[in-house]
């Protein structure tokens, strides 16, 4: 286990249980986060043993929230609210089964004050299930 993984998601995170759609922080750096989500069966977004797209994004959305949590809690700050501004590019080649294992990450293009472009790509193993780009404003 590394030290990322060590930290409860739920201090990173403005949004917390039933709605939590991270497991883990697997890494981060200033350009890439990537985040762990086992698709349980109680998941709130779990429909006929697959997980919903609405759930696919709601995990991007939050491995995008738990980098902003984890750079504010390294500097001592509360955690900060983002707003997603944009969503485009959206593909999504399957939805994932219950029991899988989805590795999302988000790459980081541009910051330019309080707006964060990133691109992000959902995997299950070695297999791209989804991928976009998000444009997210950070609230004060």
């Amino acid at each position: 286990m590394n030290e990322f993984e060590k930290i409860d998601v739920h201090t990173l995170l403005p949004q917390q249980e039933p709605f939590v759609m991270i497991d883990r922080l697997v890494h981060y750096d200033p350009v890439r986060t990537i985040t762990a989500l086992e698709v349980r069966p109680d998941n709130i977004f779990a429909d006929d043993g697959h997980l919903s797209v609405a759930g696919i994004n709601e995990n991007i959305a939050q491995t995008c929230a738990a980098r902003m949590g984890y750079i504010s809690r390294s500097s001592g700050e509360r955690v900060k609210i983002g707003v997603i501004g944009a969503i485009t590019g959206f593909s999504v080649n399957r939805t994932p089964l219950v029991g899988e294992v989805l590795t999302t990450t988000i790459d980081v293009v541009q910051e330019v004050f309080n707006v964060t472009l990133v691109h992000a790509t959902v995997k299950v193993a070695d297999e791209t299930i989804a991928e976009t780009d998000l444009k997210i404003a950070l609230q004060d």
